[in-house]
């Protein structure tokens, strides 16, 4: 039954008229299920579990908070849940900087604080969270919430230390200090946790590569429900609907809402809603990546031809934007500007829409940094953007360690070129009108130079029908 429902039946005979409207249709408890709902329950066994293997990468990053700041009091909340509608909640998601100094991912505790105590040789870190609630509690029977009657069991402070290698404590006994540093409250202990993350460290590296593994078996899941799909009044939405059950199957979600983008629409950059059909001729854009358990997320972009193989046009828009990708790779290098990685991948597509006659100037006039982008409106968007615990990454960190940063081992970043003429844009020939076209990859710098962790899936047009071929066949 849903929150609504049952709400309905949970509430102690304590309310009085003057509370929210909520009240106005529960039911008071009966005496007698007051008198025995706490009693005749076994004893719970304590269970402490073996550290997990996030634990020990997660001390290393409080060290490196720790060191940052020293002597000032660092709170790092995990946030509330969110309200979707009247009393019904969004899936409750800790933050990430939370999540990423803790170890603590898709199990997190709404509520839970992570505070940074400052000593003499440094900080104590005390996790305080909402623990179970005794079973003679009101909040046990009572509070559809957090109760542990209606929501199941709710880990116990000493199971979450050993879990997390980090002392615990009741939220109850958390305070507040006016000279406390506040996550998203202040910039500097914000800029820093976010730029914290823009080297991965060898646990992160894996989780990614299980991510992408389990997005490309959502791909596969696709391609298989596109007859499905096209035979639906809203293919779009059997699209996303089969990505989703893979990702809830196989991991926790997908990391962002998925673009399920057929015909037109995928010229649409976030198009999202995917209540399209889904047309033989056409080709859907399709950008989703699975969330793995520890929230660290893909995101991938394959565009494919519907019917299972490309048009003549479809293929030049295509293998123009797999160009642009490569482009882009062959310019990711340890030691090169990010921003240098965009500027390769620009300087293709320039090239292109400028030899297919719809820019009004050059593509090298195109490319001037000031009087130029006129092939920008067929690529508004990025080529690339961190990748991690976040589908944006690290967005708090300062542009010179982002846009302008230096390419590092340890990063990961998505490279996506694309190209896109709207339905209604008359600066582009007929034939090219309603075509969407993106390709995305998620990208491992290391030493030797970048690795492609969605290389598997495949890129080129000729691999891309043989793909469908297998598949559906």
């Amino acid at each position: 039954m849903s929150t609504a429902e049952r709400d309905t039946i949970a509430e102690p005979t304590t309310e009085t008229p003057a509370e929210t409207t909520t009240t106005n249709r529960k039911q008071p408890f009966p005496r007698g299920f007051l008198d025995t709902i706490s009693t005749g329950w076994a004893e719970r066994p304590e269970s402490i579990p073996a550290p997990r293997a996030q634990a020990p990468f997660a001390a290393v990053r409080r060290a490196a908070v720790s060191a940052a700041f020293p002597g000032k009091r660092l709170v790092i909340p995990a946030g509330s849940l969110k309200q979707r509608s009247n009393d019904t909640d969004y899936p409750y998601r800790a933050h990430s900087a939370f999540a990423h100094l803790t170890g603590w991912a898709s199990d997190a505790e709404p509520d839970s604080i992570l505070v940074f105590e400052p000593t003499d040789g440094g900080h104590d870190v005390t996790l305080y969270f909402r623990e179970r609630a005794d079973r003679t509690t009101t909040e046990f029977y009572a509070d559809a919430t957090v109760g542990e009657f209606w929501i199941g069991p709710r880990p116990s402070l000493a199971g979450v230390a050993a879990d997390l290698g980090i002392a615990t404590d009741h939220l109850e006994r958390f305070s507040t200090a006016e000279d406390a540093l506040v996550l998203d409250e202040d910039d500097d202990l914000t800029r820093f946790v976010s730029e914290l993350r823009l080297v991965k460290d060898e646990y992160e590296i894996a989780e990614m590569r299980r991510a992408v593994d389990i997005t490309a078996q959502g791909f596969d899941d696709v391609i298989r429900s596109l007859p499905a799909a096209i035979a639906h009044a809203r293919g779009e939405r059997v699209v996303e609907g089969v990505f989703h059950r893979r990702a809830r199957e196989d991991g926790n979600g997908e990391g962002y809402d998925t673009i399920a983008a057929s015909g037109p629409h995928a010229c649409y950059l976030h198009w999202t809603r995917n209540d399209g059909t889904v047309v033989p001729g056409d080709l859907i854009l399709v950008d989703a990546g699975v969330e793995a358990d520890s929230l660290y997320t893909a995101d991938i972009t394959r565009t494919l031809p519907v019917s299972g193989t490309f048009t003549e046009v479809q293929r030049r828009v295509y293998e123009t934007v797999r160009e642009a990708a490569d482009a882009a790779f062959a310019a990711a290098r340890v030691g090169v500007r990010f921003r240098e990685v965009h500027e390769a991948a620009m300087r293709v597509i320039a090239a292109r829409v400028a030899e297919w006659g719809l820019l009004p100037v050059t593509a090298q006039e195109a490319l001037d940094a000031d009087a130029g982008g006129q092939h920008r409106r067929y690529m508004v968007h990025g080529t690339s953007h961190h990748l991690g615990i976040d589908v944006h990454d690290c967005a708090q960190a300062r542009r010179e360690m982002y846009y302008d940063g230096i390419l590092a081992p340890g990063m990961v970043f998505t490279i996506e070129p694309g190209l896109y003429f709207q339905i209604d844009d008359l600066t582009v020939p007929e034939e090219y009108r309603g075509i969407g076209v993106r390709i995305e990859d998620d990208i491992l710098m290391t030493e030797d130079g970048p690795v492609n962790l969605s290389a598997d899936i495949p890129r080129t047009a000729d691999e891309v029908e043989a793909w469908i071929a297998r598949v559906q066949g």
